[in-house]
């Protein structure tokens, strides 16, 4: 059985509550519960920070533990190149990367356009709600099929 991180930054501890209008009603409990129905024999072990520290600390055992990693950045996306060059360790070793964002950041306001991860990740996928998520972990299994 692999262990699957999924990771996610800043105010995704918020979901349900933050914006619906933007990211939708559902919180990371109903995530969980959704990506455990497709693990298909795989451990997903989601997590959530508003601390940037504890995010890198995150990718950095990605790397040691070659685990592939679902990242949803959030805020840390546009800015934190701590955060990218701890994403990049883990591609650079071989591993996954995925790039989620349950908004369309291109169709946000303008400064939400840029990403420094998507450079250093395996792929970006943007504005699907959950099933992002669900296509990322799709794409992991088959990868490790």
């Amino acid at each position: 059985m692999t262990r699957v991180l999924v990771l996610n930054g800043p105010n995704l501890g918020r979901l349900g509550s933050r914006e619906p209008d933007v990211y939708g009603n559902q919180d990371l409990d109903a995530l969980r519960r959704l990506l455990d129905g497709s693990a298909d024999g795989h451990e997903i072990d989601l997590r959530q920070t508003d601390d940037e520290a504890e995010l890198i600390g995150w990718l950095h055992e990605a790397v040691d533990s070659s685990s592939p990693v679902i990242l949803n950045p959030a805020a840390f996306t546009h800015y934190s190149y701590a955060l990218r060059d701890a994403a990049a360790q883990v591609t650079k070793a071989g591993g996954t990367l995925l790039e989620v964002h349950i908004s369309n950041p291109h169709a946000r306001e303008e400064f939400r356009h840029t990403s420094v991860i998507s450079g250093v990740a395996t792929g970006v996928i943007a504005g699907l709600g959950f099933d992002g998520y669900v296509l990322a972990l799709e794409y992991v299994k088959r990868k490790l099929a």
